[in-house]
């Protein structure tokens, strides 16, 4: 299924999905525990909502051990990177924020450890 702007504004409409794509775009990779902690959401919160992103195409994931990664897919089209840019830009005061608080969980491998 390609990406067409309606189906990328009906995923973005979602305040969760729009955050946790916008955290994802900033962080470049974030795996599910740093995501439900820094949105401080349940983890099947998280989880549903990162599927339907995936099933949009804005997210691909990757397994490592017992955790699962996700990225923004690569292979977006332009016009899709530029509407996460504008994004980004108009969300950047909510995205410091979260990403204050994933800095104070410390680097990945100490991450993991509490909260993984």
């Amino acid at each position: 299924m390609s990406l067409d702007p309606l189906r990328l504004f009906k995923c973005l409409a979602d305040e969760t999905r729009l955050l946790l794509t916008l955290l994802i775009l900033r962080e470049r990779e974030l795996c599910v525990c740093e995501m439900t902690h820094a949105l401080e959401e349940s983890q099947p919160k998280v989880s549903r909502h990162l599927a339907q992103l995936r099933q949009c195409g804005l997210l691909e994931d990757r397994r490592e051990g017992q955790w699962v990664y996700y990225a923004i897919a690569p292979d977006l089209p332009g016009w899709a990177s530029r509407i996460l840019a504008a994004g980004a830009e108009g969300e950047a005061a909510r995205l410091d924020a979260l990403q204050a608080r994933l800095g104070r969980m410390g680097n990945r491998p100490e991450r993991r450890a509490a909260l993984c």
